[in-house]
């Protein structure tokens, strides 16, 4: 067994200091694993009880079998509508990727290498109780800043 098929799914687990605010940014970069399923990227509260509990502003969901990227997000433990339109897939068996969740006004707006993938109009206020941000499935992540 090679040591990179040990290692299948990483966990990333961080906080936003003072939380999400306009003209911020989130930079996630990593290699996605030889044969992906997906990635999940979540920004969320993070209250002291179970992290279940945490209302989600922006969860991302990326789909290898589907080529889809699904957002949505959760508001006092209920899921509201799933958004997937997405301008084209990016992501790509062994390759290295670069995805920025830029924090606007009205929205996130996700690239990914440069390109505009999707933007996610805000459901959560105040952004600011976004404070922590998890991203784990079938990659290694090489930066999150």
């Amino acid at each position: 067994m090679e040591e990179q098929d040990k290692k299948e799914n990483e966990e990333y687990k961080g906080d936003i200091k003072g939380g999400m605010r306009p003209s911020m940014k989130l930079v996630i970069m990593g290699i996605v694993n030889k044969k992906p399923k997906s990635i999940e990227v979540c920004l969320s509260t993070k209250p002291q009880e179970e992290e279940e509990e945490a209302d989600v502003g922006l969860q991302m969901k990326v789909s290898f079998m589907d080529k889809a990227v699904q957002r949505s997000a959760r508001l006092a433990g209920k899921w509201g509508p799933c958004e997937n339109t997405i301008s084209f897939f990016p992501f790509a068996p062994g390759e290295a990727f670069k995805m920025e969740i830029v924090c606007e006004h009205q929205q996130f707006r996700i690239l990914v290498d440069g390109q505009p993938l999707c933007g996610f109009t805000h459901r959560l206020s105040p952004l600011s109780s976004l404070t922590a941000l998890r991203v784990f499935g079938d990659l290694q992540l090489t930066k999150v800043a």
